[in-house]
Order: C-alpha cells, then structure tokens, then sequence
C-alpha cells in the first residue's frame, strides 16, 4: 500500500536581519555546532518518494519527487519553498540527482526522451529513475526560467548533467559512437565527460592514461571539474570509478584512493579547491564488495579518510560549502540504517543530533549545504521510519546563531506545519542507488 503525499503547504517564511546574501567576511562561524530548524519539503507530485539533492545561496533548492503512483518521476525545483515540477523532455521520467543548481536559478540534471535506445541500454540513468525509464533514451538538461533544454552528447545516444556553476558551465558525461569492448550488456557504447557551455560550447575531457571512459561530477567557479575515470562496464560506478579525477585546465589529475579498485568518486568540489566524495577501502573485491567511506581532498593531497558514524560501515560525502562544511549519509552495514551527517571542525556528527526538538522528519541524507549553511536532503516521517515505504525531502535552517528567524506566517485549511513547507529565504537495482546517497523504491520495494 502505498503512502499519500501531504501536497497541500503551509506559507513559512525563514528570514534574517538583512536581506541580502551575506558576503564571504560576514558568513557564519561555524566553530561551534549550529542547531537546525527542520521543515519537510513532502514529496510534492503525490508518490512515495522524493529527494532535495541541492541548494544555491538564495536558498533555492532542486530534486525529484515521484508523481502518483510511482510509475514516473519528474524533476522538481523549490523555488522560495514552492515546488516547481520542471517537467521532461518528452518521455516519462528526469531528475535532478546531484548538487545542480547555481545561484543563477540554472538547474541542470537528466531526461528520458521519447525516442527508444536502439541498442536497449539502461544507461546511467537506470540507477536512478523509475522502471518505467527502461527503453528509453535519457540526456542530460539545463532548465532555467520554465524552459528546459536538452544538451547534446558526443554522437552517442544518451547523456547526464550533474552540475552547472555560476559561469553557465555544466558538467557531466556523454556517449560517443564508440562500441566499446569494456562495456557490460546492455550497455554498448563508451562514454566521456564533458563541459557544456557557458553558450553552445561541448569540451571533452580526457580519461586518466589509457582508462576507456570518464564522467564529470563536479565544477567550481574556477573552472575546475572533479569525476571518475576507468572502464565501461554498466556506466554505473564501480569499476567505472577506478580512479577519481580532477580536470585542472583540461589536463586529469589522479586524486588517489583510500585502498580500494572500485567506486572511487568525487561528488563536489568548492571554490576552494576542496574536493569531497567517497572511495572504496581495501577488501572491495574489486568493487563487487562496496567498502567506501567518505573523503576529503585538499591540494596537495593524500586524500583523508572521512570514517563514519559510530557504528557505522559505509559513508559518503555528497556536499561541501564555502565553509569546508561537509553533507552526506552514513549507513550500517548493508546499506542500512541510513543517517545524514554534517562532518566540520574534524568530526562527523549526526545531523539528527542538532536539530531542534520534535523535528518533523528523520534526517536520512545530507545532499547539499551551500553557504549560509542551509542543509537539504532525503528522510523519512518519523513514525514511518521503519516501513521505509516512503522518503520524503527536506531543508534544514542553521537556527540560533541570531542570523535567522522562523516565523509560520500563514496556513492552509487541511495542511500542518510538521508536515508543509514554504517560502524559504536565507540572507544574504540496491548498490547502484545506495551508492550515491539516494534511497528509493525498486519494483515497488524500498532499496536502503
């Protein structure tokens, strides 16, 4: 059975003293940890599930929400706490499935298209959306004033966003005509990260030595990129991250490993340079046994073993601020039990340990953080928990500090504050979809 969406929002404004995005002097001190106040996002298209998986610094925010039924999903942006379903490009599904959206309100993310895969490839987008995306061919997309856009590949049939900066440069992996021997069928043809932009422009970036394949995740102001390179396999992870990369002037840079052949991925990178992600420890047998712990990269290197939660066995960083704050999710062994943890001054902590009392939602990934310290991500409504039946977005407001107030200004008839959301104003099948810190429902059963 499944779980109905509350899509009806109460109007919350969250506020500072000053209206405008504070500057890189006046940013919060985060030498001490900050309380949040949490508000659940819902899954605003009326499925079972949705993900927030970035946030820009006017506190815009962008995801997924399956539509009723969970047949489809569609990509979703929060505009001031609104949701805003950004539609396809013509076939069933899309997403936004990493940090993509800059402080320009650009979104970017992927799109199944109405044209079948001549040669029935899942493609990377099969981790990742509905069942129903199956035949389909599925393409990378900019988005920006209700108009989405479909980004060419490199002469193959399918391809995938992940980030776009505050320059209009948008980051992710295509398919050439290539048939390329490393690949696992379904999949056929060989893939490549990309830079699209800022206007009409397409820059292949090379893999690392004679690796086939690559994929872009990540890219700063600075024109920085950060991705994987290794063979084809499923275009999905594992070996096809054997190696994480960052592209400084085109030119890759092996980033190194924490000990292991497989999964090996940047997620984000700062203006900073600093670089965040997860890598698989010695013992993964290849990548068929996921090990990966979350990392942190600063120039010059060696990469740092982020660790986990106590208790934990598996974590990964998915997000990481002007503040070197870092986002993401910490799982038991299994991929089970799955917490959202914010990891500054050194330490990992367990985001549901800073929020205030009675938090509407259990914090089960930490997707992205920008600036001012807004956090969103994916949980779950705490008496619904355990059924793991339904994941619901959220964004969590740094409270406390004196730098922001909450205040419920207003409420529909049949909605509640613990389970609405509103305007948002800040100053100033199983490993595939684990291992980039989403969770979701797989033929109608929760993958955890």
């Amino acid at each position: 059975m499944k779980l109905t969406a509350l899509t009806s929002l109460a109007a919350i404004a969250l506020y500072a003293a000053l209206a405008q995005p504070a500057s890189a002097q006046s940013q919060p001190d985060h030498t001490r940890n900050t309380h949040y106040q949490v508000f659940n996002l819902g899954i605003p298209l009326g499925g079972s599930v949705s993900a927030d998986n970035g946030v820009n610094n006017l506190g815009w925010s962008a995801g997924e929400s399956n539509l009723t039924g969970d047949a489809t999903a569609h990509a979703v942006a929060w505009f001031l706490g609104w949701p805003t379903d950004l539609g396809t490009l013509g076939g069933p599904n899309s997403a936004v499935l990493w940090p993509g959206i800059n402080n320009l309100g650009e979104v970017v993310g992927v799109s199944d298209t109405a044209t079948m895969d001549p040669y029935g490839e899942t493609w990377s987008c099969g981790a990742f959306l509905p069942p129903s995306h199956n035949g389909h061919t599925c393409i990378g997309f900019k988005w920006q004033f209700g108009r989405m856009t479909a980004l060419p590949t490199l002469g193959g049939n399918n391809g995938f966003a992940t980030a776009v900066n505050d320059h209009g440069q948008i980051v992710g992996w295509a398919e050439n005509a290539v048939h390329d021997p490393t690949c696992i069928a379904p999949q056929v043809l060989q893939f490549e990260a990309v830079i699209w932009g800022p206007s009409n422009q397409m820059q292949q970036l090379p893999p690392l030595g004679s690796d086939p394949d690559s994929a872009a995740t990540g890219i700063n102001d600075h024109g920085q990129v950060v991705g994987i390179s290794g063979i084809c396999q499923n275009a999905v992870g594992n070996q096809s991250a054997t190696h994480a990369l960052l592209w400084q002037n085109g030119v890759p840079i092996d980033l190194g490993n924490l000990g292991g052949t497989a999964w090996n991925t940047p997620m984000a990178i700062n203006n900073k340079g600093v670089i965040v992600g997860f890598s698989d420890l010695t013992g993964d047998q290849g990548g068929n046994n996921p090990n990966f712990h979350a990392f942190l990269w600063t120039t010059p290197g060696p990469i740092q073993d982020l660790g986990t939660l106590l208790g934990d066995a598996i974590s990964e960083a998915l997000g990481v601020n002007a503040q070197n704050q870092i986002v993401g999710v910490s799982y038991a062994a299994g991929f089970t039990n799955p917490r959202a943890f914010i990891y500054e001054n050194g330490r990992m902590i367990d985001l549901n340990s800073l929020t205030l009392p009675n938090s509407p939602v259990y914090l089960q990934v930490g997707g992205d953080i920008n600036d001012e310290g807004v956090i969103v991500g994916q949980g779950c409504l705490p008496a619904a928990c355990a059924a793991a039946t339904s994941f619901v977005s959220y964004i969590a407001v740094p409270v406390g500090d004196g730098k922001y107030k909450v205040e419920v200004i207003g409420s529909s008839a049949n909605s509640s504050s613990e389970a609405s959301a509103g305007m948002i104003s800040s100053r100033g099948q199983l490993i595939p979809r684990a291992a980039f810190g989403k969770l979701g429902l797989v033929d109608g059963a929760p993958a955890q």
